[in-house]
């Protein structure tokens, strides 16, 4: 686990600020570890938030033009390219080297699919870092100011080039050259680094303590509903922010000035109405203002009656 400090919403944002990532970029996901702390337990399949931990993080990397996750096949909550490191099991390296093969992209952001507080607005705080420099890449550090390669944008030609020459250096006298077993630090060695201090977003799962903090964390106050929010347009497939505090304001008028089960029929009707005039922001919007302006006419009309 990397320690973190209980600031910032963890699961504020989905998408990386804007201009953050010019022409586009991918993401590489590194999903095949062993999970031994975890006693080999589905680490990417368990859930916090009611979200597997890897549908949270393909949530935070959801404008890229390809996700590559490097791990044998599985549900998600939406489509990525499959990918599976050479020997199977050879570790983060020989993962990150299958992943990127499948990535055509000139940045590629590299996550590892344990980390339930990352956003959408990490990534692009890390896309920015890079594009404004000549660093080869941008990585996340930690509350303790540790490198957290995997939460990390890279150039991808950088990436290329520093995983041929690591894998030339193991050619060397040896029958067979693959990337298996080297540690992470021999590739971050060979790069010049920017990095990005974020306690929160380098929060991850490596024990069940990990995972009992992190489900506790989101149930916080201040950080439940946008975590319910966010995990239920995942289940429902449904990719639209709306004004949540027009909605809950609607919902307020509707159970004072009417009676306390109109708040929620109400909000389901608006939900309704705005998917027959074609759905988005605008349409939620526009059904809220008219419900909410006949809950209030509602309430004038009970408070000259009293």
């Amino acid at each position: 686990m990397t320690a973190y400090e209980p600031s910032g919403a963890p699961g504020a944002g989905t998408e990386p600020a804007p201009g953050a990532h010019g022409a586009g970029y991918d993401a590489v996901v590194l999903a095949g570890g062993a999970a031994r702390r975890l006693g080999g337990a589905d680490k990417p399949g368990l859930s916090v938030g009611g979200r597997a931990l890897l549908d949270r993080v393909l949530a935070a990397c959801a404008g890229a033009r390809t996700t590559v996750v490097v791990s044998e096949p599985r549900s998600t909550a939406r489509p990525v390219t499959w990918a599976r490191e050479d020997p199977p099991g050879g570790g983060p390296l020989a993962a990150l080297a299958a992943g990127l093969a499948r990535t055509t992209a000139e940045h590629v952001v590299v996550l590892s699919a344990d980390l339930p507080f990352l956003a959408g607005t990490t990534v692009g705080r890390l896309l920015s870092a890079l594009a404004a420099s000549d660093a080869d890449g941008a990585l996340v550090t930690d509350a303790d100011g540790r490198d957290q390669p995997l939460v990390a944008a890279y150039r991808a030609t950088a990436l290329r080039r520093a995983l041929a020459a690591l894998t030339r250096e193991r050619a060397d006298g040896a029958s067979r050259a693959d990337l298996a077993g080297l540690p992470l630090r021999r590739l971050t060695g060979a790069l010049r680094i920017v990095r990005v201090p974020d306690a929160v977003a380098s929060f991850d799962c490596d024990t069940w303590d990990d995972i009992a903090a992190a489900r506790a964390r989101i149930r916080e106050h201040g950080h439940v509903l946008d975590e319910w929010i966010s995990a239920a347009k995942d289940e429902l497939g449904i990719d639209l922010d709306v004004d949540t505090r027009l909605l809950l304001d609607l919902a307020r008028d509707a159970a004072h000035g009417v009676a306390r089960p109109a708040a929620p029929l109400t909000t389901f009707l608006v939900g309704y109405a705005a998917g027959r005039a074609g759905g988005g922001t605008e349409a939620v919007a526009e059904t809220a203002r008219k419900a909410a302006a006949l809950a209030q006419r509602w309430a004038q009309e009970a408070a000259a009656a009293d």
